[in-house]
């Protein structure tokens, strides 16, 4: 999306929000940054239209959301319509509970691969430790994420 299309303070909230990141945020992008799955690549709290989205592969039109505890409680109506306004849009929405990223990344990073197929992303030809047949591990923050 380019800059002159972006409102100002969304710019400025997605600049704040990518120096504010959740432990459940820092896994996730340790998870999808550097095309590590399927190659699709992702960026970190995009601004979409009057939203600012957790994750997002514009390639394939994919949005990862990653909600504590207050998503459950205060925010389920916004987020309804956040979803619909976004797949209205011709965006997927997926989401995932902080603690399904910090207790269960394996699960997280195959749901993530398998929306991607969905998506139209192809596997990439097996060609080393890059080129995966198989959907990609949770990971490990301890290994420069």
């Amino acid at each position: 999306m380019p800059h002159s299309n972006v409102d100002p303070a969304k710019r400025l909230l997605a600049r704040h929000l990518r120096s504010n990141v959740t432990d459940a945020e820092k896994k996730t992008w340790f998870m999808i940054r550097d095309r590590r799955i399927l190659g699709a690549k992702f960026r970190r709290q995009q601004p979409i239209g009057p939203y600012v989205v957790d994750f997002f592969c514009p390639e394939f039109g994919l949005v990862i959301e990653i909600d504590g505890s207050q998503h459950a409680e205060r925010q389920a109506a916004y987020d309804r319509g956040r979803t619909q306004w976004l797949e209205s849009k011709g965006y997927k929405v997926i989401r995932f509970w902080n603690n399904d990223v910090l207790l269960e990344p394996r699960s997280v990073a195959e749901a993530i691969y398998h929306a991607l197929l969905d998506r139209g992303a192809r596997e990439p030809p097996q060609s080393g430790p890059s080129g995966r047949t198989a959907p990609p591990r949770g990971g490990s923050e301890g290994r420069g994420g």
